[in-house]
């Protein structure tokens, strides 16, 4: 007895369905279509015998597809962020809520009096250890984006104290004599023109641009010797049609979203190269970058920070023989002894006054 014939339309089904299910993996096998780190914005898991649950996730075929599509389909269909780690904005405007960033500015976790105490010792030790060895130092927190475009942010994030960590530190601890505010400058500036980026955690060079002469000044009434900060008219103002950026990334949508990049093309030509690493760009986001000024005998300077001097990089370099950038929080007398500085110029994002603690300690007696 002769089996049933299928029907046209259930061979059709099952063919469809092997084929989207063999799909994936076919790709997966050929190399199309798998994970983008940089679409993501992370490092992807890159060899399969260490974790390979770990690295299919990663790398199965038509992965940056379905991110891409999960992300377009949250944004544009339900007017929602793809992931909490991004707040979406006003007027296309995006911030980033992880790294106690939404903590820092809903203000509901103030410093402690013993907190604010460990900072100021923090400060006071360095500057006194600093200025035995005739070195100046300047301290500054770079404000995350919230802090200057909070009418930007979404209603439903409701603050609920009236002062931020930042806001407590300068205004308790202002008369250590080396804190400088780039707040005020970057408020004023906003009025003229965009200085954060819509898309990125980050200002954009415009803001950077703020943020130096601030801090050469405030580094010029300790050491003289620092030539003045550039001017305006030394940069041709342009703007540049990218890709969207670290945020963009972070919500799958990086081949998506553009961002109206607004730089600053100096007219005069730059001295100060990368030395190390060989051939990093100057605002390489580098775990120890220096750059030097050849024949120069400007002052030396080592830099603490994070990923807000990156865009500082290219415009404070101009102003040293040498210049260490370091990444990290915490004082650092180890470098500073090994470099011999004139200045040391140290930068911590606001919202890491939550999450980092100073060592005063680390700072010799003596």
């Amino acid at each position: 007895m002769r089996a049933p014939e299928r029907p046209l339309a259930q061979t059709l089904l099952v063919t469809l369905f092997i084929v989207i299910i063999a799909l994936p993996p076919s790709l997966n096998l050929v190399g199309l279509d798998g994970g983008d780190a940089q679409a993501e914005n992370r490092e992807l898991v890159t060899f399969v015998g260490t974790n390979p649950s770990a690295w299919f996730e990663d790398h199965f075929g038509l992965r940056s597809t379905f991110v891409r599509w999960y992300g377009e389909t949250r944004l544009f269909l339900l007017r929602v962020s793809p992931t909490p780690v991004v707040l979406k904005g006003r007027d296309g405007w995006f911030f980033y809520a992880d790294d106690k960033g939404l903590d820092d500015y809903v203000c509901e976790d103030p410093l402690t009096a013993d907190a604010l105490a460990n900072w100021r010792s923090a400060l006071v030790r360095a500057t006194r250890w600093l200025r035995a060895r005739r070195i100046a130092y300047v301290f500054l927190v770079a404000p995350d984006k919230h802090v200057v475009y909070p009418e930007q942010m979404p209603d439903s994030i409701v603050r609920v104290g009236p002062m931020s960590r930042t806001d407590q530190l300068y205004g308790g601890l202002q008369d250590t004599g080396v804190l400088v505010d780039v707040r005020p400058p970057l408020i004023e500036q906003k009025t003229r023109e965009r200085v954060y980026q819509k898309t990125d955690t980050h200002w954009n060079e415009r803001g950077a641009f703020v943020a130096y002469r601030a801090i050469v000044t405030a580094a010029r009434a300790q050491l003289p010797a620092i030539p003045p900060p550039w001017e305006r008219g030394d940069f041709t103002a342009v703007a540049r049609d990218v890709e969207g950026k670290d945020l963009a990334a972070m919500m799958g949508l990086k081949r998506v979203l553009r961002e109206e990049d607004l730089r600053l093309v100096p007219t005069r030509r730059r001295q100060a190269v990368v030395v190390e690493p060989a051939g990093a760009e100057p605002s390489a986001e580098e775990g120890r970058l220096v750059t030097e000024i050849p024949g120069s005998s400007l002052p030396r300077a080592v830099i603490l920070r994070d990923s807000f001097t990156s865009p500082l990089v290219p415009f404070l370099s101009e102003h040293f023989s040498r210049a260490v950038y370091l990444w990290q929080n915490d004082f650092d007398a180890q470098a500073v002894e090994q470099e011999h500085p004139d200045i040391v110029i140290q930068e911590i994002v606001g919202r890491h006054l939550h999450n980092f603690i100073p060592s005063p300690e680390l700072v010799p007696e003596r």
